[in-house]
């Protein structure tokens, strides 16, 4: 793999800070996170700057650079990949590790005294600006919004804002109307007594809309930001997509205007920061900042984020009859697997394709919901690997292979992990499997009372593996949009040693209707990587007793695909996880095999009934 060679673009980098062109006074550091405008996760190509900056090309992480010294910090989830892919000007900060200094303590130690330190404040959350302003501000050093973005001066051939078409979708498939949600937030604005409402999330303006786009790659959002106010509705959004079947759309609700994108601010400024005004601290500094503290109503997560994250009948639905269609292509997958790769040929490159080519065959499928991680043998290890035809390593009967793949569809969303072998897995590599299996049990067939929150059911995935002296350095699980954001918040079950950024939102109680991920793993540098996921819907728990008439909840599994049994080492299971297992594969055979049956695939159920078979 060839390393981007960043050393040029950093030293422009460094005279634009030094002559102030971004700023108001010179700069001795700037900081340049991993988000756009939204605090978005994934990002459209315009908004890499990042990655632009760096070479590291993985969806987490914060670059800052001194004039003496470039630095990254990334999870654990992306060590070995920032490992391959940053040159000799950075330095790798990993995070969640003892020894690695924050961001503002490393600044503290290698800036001269009462420096700037830059950062563009639409691009940064206000918590963060917050916490790294107060850090800053101790030793004497400041933190200054640019006035324009640093990278973008030295980024001469970036690329242009999407202008991709909105798609309108049906109350059939939202299972709520736009009037009925406005109605909801509105409720929920009157009990904060706020006058206005900031949305800046776009997978929460698309949510509430009804609408999708098509802005960032595998997530169907568009560029807008949304203020709801207590008699109007103002939408920013580049006017040209707002066409008369939008306007017919939109004019659902009462009294909405529609403005240019990039005067949202500006509005902010004028007119919403003159009433009570609701803001979240994940939202960017630059419009916390517009608001006076007296007119700000702030809490850790959007009114909408909680509704959006559970979801209704409808949306259960098609969750579940989406997840049925992509196991179908799961199972014509691991069937071609398993076939053709002892006979050679295959490659990590060539293994995704397929993949998305069975994915495409099926019914409302409009996507990948990320790039797909096919990995081999010591590629599987890097957690987050997408495979590149620089960097394509044969997929063979000798190594594990590791599959991380998920679509969308316009009725659901989907994202399921399965680890094969072709060939004749070791003892040591069917233990560890059959540990992180033990753990994906473990907290599939939970049962926890209501209130518990996901981190408190994370170490229930990992104990397994401990009792081993094994872990891995990912969270256990995230939520899932419903045809939106493969990964939502505001729920997840992370832990503070998985190393990875863990936001306020992972505090929410988790509830009826929220549909998250089950995927725990474990990873041995250069050898191999290993994973299991299923989507999960929490649903309330049938107890046989019913303390002081508390609720209990548990979760149901909504992806089935089989788990490849010569990798389980039977030995290892319990008789409840052996029980659970062949009922799993009895559904399996079951739903899948039904839609299988209806489709016309006769060899892929013939292939599944073998899979799905008791042990």
């Amino acid at each position: 793999m060839k390393l981007k060679d960043t050393s040029k673009i950093l030293q422009k980098l460094r005279e634009v800070m030094e002559k102030g062109q971004c700023s108001e006074l010179p700069l001795q550091a700037v900081i340049v996170p991993s988000s756009d405008a939204h605090q978005s996760e994934y990002l459209a190509p315009r908004d890499l700057r990042r990655a632009y900056i760096s070479g590291f090309t993985g969806s987490a992480g914060t670059a800052v650079i001194t004039q003496q010294n470039a630095a990254l910090w990334t999870d654990g989830r992306y060590f070995l990949q920032a490992e391959k892919e940053l040159d000799d000007s950075w330095i790798l900060m990993k995070m969640g590790l003892k020894d690695t200094p924050s961001i503002e303590d490393w600044l503290s130690q290698v800036l001269p005294a009462k420096s700037n330190v830059g950062v563009n404040p639409s691009l940064y959350a206000s918590n963060s600006w917050t916490k790294m302003e107060n850090s800053l501000s101790k030793v004497g050093h400041k933190l200054l919004p640019t006035t324009s973005d640093a990278i973008d001066a030295v980024w001469d051939d970036q690329p242009k804002p999407p202008n991709n078409p909105l798609v309108l979708l049906d109350d059939s498939i939202t299972g709520m109307p736009i009037k009925e949600k406005m109605t909801a937030l509105r409720s929920e604005m009157a009990k904060k007594q706020a006058d206005w409402l900031i949305i800046t999330a776009l997978d929460e303006i698309a949510w509430v809309l009804n609408m999708r786009g098509s802005d960032i790659e595998f997530n169907p959002v568009f560029f807008a930001y949304l203020m709801i106010g207590t008699n109007s509705v103002e939408l920013f959004i580049n006017k040209d997509l707002v066409t008369e079947k939008v306007k017919r759309h939109l004019d659902s609700m009462d009294n909405i205007s529609v403005h240019d994108y990039s005067s949202a601010l500006d509005f902010i400024t004028s007119t919403c920061s003159l009433q009570k005004v609701w803001t979240f601290p994940g939202s960017s500094h630059a419009v916390v900042s517009a608001i006076p503290q007296s007119n700000k109503i702030s809490t850790a997560n959007s009114p909408v984020s909680m509704m959006k994250a559970v979801k209704n009948a409808r949306e259960i639905d098609g969750m579940k009859a989406a997840n049925v269609r992509d196991a179908v292509a799961l199972c014509q997958y691991l069937q071609w697997l398993e076939e053709t790769v002892p006979q050679g040929g295959v490659t990590e490159c060539s293994a995704a394709s397929k993949s998305l080519e069975f994915r495409e065959k099926q019914d409302k499928f409009v996507s990948l919901s990320f790039g797909t991680i096919s990995s081999s043998g010591a590629t599987g290890s890097v957690i987050h690997y997408q495979p590149s035809e620089e960097d394509n390593r044969p997929v063979t009967a000798d190594e594990i292979y590791l599959c991380d793949s998920g679509a969308q569809y316009i009725d659901g969303t989907t994202d399921t992990t399965r680890t094969i072998h072709c060939g004749n897995p070791t003892d040591y590599e069917k233990e560890c499997f059959t540990r992180v299996l033990k753990g994906h049990i473990e907290l599939s067939r939970s049962v926890f009372p209501a209130g518990t929150k996901g981190y408190m059911l994370d170490t229930l995935a990992r104990m397994h593996l401990w009792r081993a002296g094994l872990d891995y350095m990912h969270g256990t699980g995230h939520g899932v949009g419903t045809f939106l954001n493969v990964h939502e918040g505001p729920i997840g079950m992370y832990i503070g040693n998985s190393g990875r950024i863990v936001q306020v939102a992972s505090d929410v109680e988790i509830q009826p209707g929220m549909v998250i991920t089950d995927e725990p793993g474990y990873y041995e540098d250069g050898k191999f990587g290993i994973r299991i996921e299923n989507a999960v819907l929490c649903v309330e728990a049938d107890t046989p007793y019913h303390f002081s008439n508390k609720k209990f909840l548990t979760f149901e599994p909504i992806a089935y695909v089989p788990i490849q049994k010569k990798m389980i080492a039977k030995e290892l299971l319990s008789a409840e996880e052996l029980e659970w297992l062949n009922n799993y594969h009895a559904k399996c055979l079951e739903i899948v095999g039904n839609e299988l049956k209806e489709q016309g695939h006769s060899s892929t159920l013939k292939w599944l009934k073998l899979q799905t078979s008791a042990m």
